[in-house]
């Protein structure tokens, strides 16, 4: 296992515009944080808005001639990088622990999964298709192209760094377009290894743009306004995705917005209850319930939910708590003290409406930002986090009685990104799963994320899909050529 010194140290901790590493306008910098310490580990660029509209016109300049450059050369470049991803496996698991703090085991396991988007990119670069038919009546043709969408803008979040980064990337290189990427300033250092890893693999100088700072809009909003870009794809909450789409109103630009969630998990009498606790381990913990795919919400059949509750319980009560990088541990911090607060803030809610903490409900003394794990059985309806993403270790317990109710509360949220259903009744899991308002249904399973399926929601939680085979339409246009014969 590499030290920490040197996986920090061996990020570039500058700018990435146009293939060259450089220092933000004026010298400025930021320090990046160890959320289980809460020392900092470095010192970053903090780009300005001239350094936004650098980057910008590095992707411009880039777009024709990567726009025409072989699909299969385009693939090869994803295929070395998803090699090298593969093969630094602890070195970038242990930078991206240091800077976000979920426990080394699973951010190995992110960099496996962000490797694997460049593969399937890698693959798809080569099957962007057309068509050729015949006009309805005879004197024509129809020729149907795809072509690159041009310059795109990557907004990334800090709860997956790396994968995040990949699910843009991947296709945006696979499709033709150059872009600017901006990382949550929380977890940067990712990201510029990331981009250390694309030139090393033979990425053109352009292709991809590097943006750190702390001043998002002030950075971001003038290149959504700008007009040469044609692409926003977003990853964050639905609160700044509705402020991103109002900018990208004036010049129109292809969008793609994944955003929040408030996911149920419906267990029903009749599931395997072993399975179903498995799975709800998987779905709220992962991340240490900082994904937006996280289940938020428990809805327990009567029958089986006294017992539901009591095992989970006794599972989360046996979670180890520190820091990522030591043996064994399997929840480390939360992003940030703002984040302990809102967990805080939702579980204190619940427990003054009447909900009943059976493990956990508080945080845990510094340094680092710490939360136990907490299970609360009998939530009232009017609890905040019923509403609202907890992002953190925390599982609300509520009863049902019928599928109709089941169906009805699971449906009850401005969000559709996903939600999870356990029942040994096939035809009940078909008729639950096509009620219920989500992009994405785990049924029987806890965990939904896979590179070769589409990733999306609705409603509220987003629009468009990553991954899949139509991940990479994302980033192209169709074009009509009518032929007169």
């Amino acid at each position: 296992m590499p030290s920490e010194t040197s996986v920090v140290e061996g990020v570039g901790k500058v700018l990435f515009i146009g293939g060259r590493w450089v220092p933000a306008d004026g010298g400025k910098t930021f320090a990046v944080h160890d959320p289980a310490t809460g020392e900092a580990l470095c010192q970053i660029a903090d780009a300005s808005p001239a350094d936004g509209v650098a980057a910008l016109d590095a992707a411009v300049a880039a777009q024709d001639s990567w726009a025409s450059h072989p699909p299969r050369e385009r693939g090869e470049i994803l295929r070395r990088a998803y090699q090298e991803l593969t093969s630094r496996v602890d070195e970038l698991a242990l930078l991206m622990t240091l800077e976000m703090g979920k426990p080394l085991a699973e951010a190995r396991g992110e960099i496996a999964y962000a490797a694997e988007f460049f593969r399937w990119f890698a693959e798809e670069a080569v099957r962007i298709d057309g068509g050729y038919a015949t006009a309805p009546n005879g004197t024509g043709r129809f020729l149907v192209a795809k072509q690159p969408v041009g310059p795109s803008l990557l907004i990334t979040p800090w709860n997956f760094p790396m994968a995040m980064g990949t699910r843009k990337i991947g296709p945006a290189i696979a499709a033709g377009c150059t872009s600017v990427i901006k990382p949550a300033s929380q977890t940067p250092l990712c990201m510029l290894a990331l981009a250390r890893i694309l030139a090393d693999a033979g990425l053109p100088d352009g292709v991809l743009n590097v943006l750190t700072t702390t001043d998002s809009g002030g950075v971001m909003e003038p290149l959504i306004r700008d007009g040469r870009a044609r692409k926003l794809s977003f990853t964050g909450s639905t609160a700044v995705g509705r402020k991103l789409l109002e900018q990208c109103s004036e010049k129109v630009l292809r969008t793609s917005m994944e955003l929040g969630g408030n996911a149920p998990f419906l267990v029903f009498a009749d599931a395997d209850l072993d399975a179903a606790l498995d799975g709800a381990m998987l779905a709220k913990m992962r991340n240490i319930g900082e994904a937006c795919t996280a289940a938020n919400r428990f809805y327990v059949q009567r029958d089986v939910a006294e017992e539901f509750a009591r095992r989970m319980a006794e599972r989360m009560a046996e979670q180890p708590i520190g820091r990522g990088t030591e043996e064994g541990v399997v929840v480390g911090p939360l992003i940030d003290e703002a984040a302990v607060e809102k967990v805080t803030g939702l579980v204190d809610d619940a427990a003054e409406r009447g909900a009943t903490v059976l493990t956990g409900g508080s945080a845990v003394d510094g340094p680092g930002h710490f939360y136990r794990p907490t299970v609360l059985a009998d939530v009232p309806p009017d609890a905040r986090m019923g509403q609202e993403e907890i992002f953190g270790p925390v599982a609300p317990i509520s009863v049902f009685d019928t599928e109709d109710e089941a169906v009805r509360v699971a449906n009850d949220t401005e969000y559709g990104l996903v939600s999870y259903l356990y029942t040994s009744d096939v035809k009940r899991a078909l008729r639950v799963a096509e009620r219920l308002e989500a992009g994405m249904v785990g049924l029987n399973q806890g965990i939904v994320s896979n590179p070769a399926a589409p990733f999306g929601g609705v409603k509220q939680s987003g629009l468009g899909r990553e991954g899949g085979t139509v991940g990479i339409d994302e980033f192209l246009e169709t074009k009509y050529i009518a032929v007169a014969l």
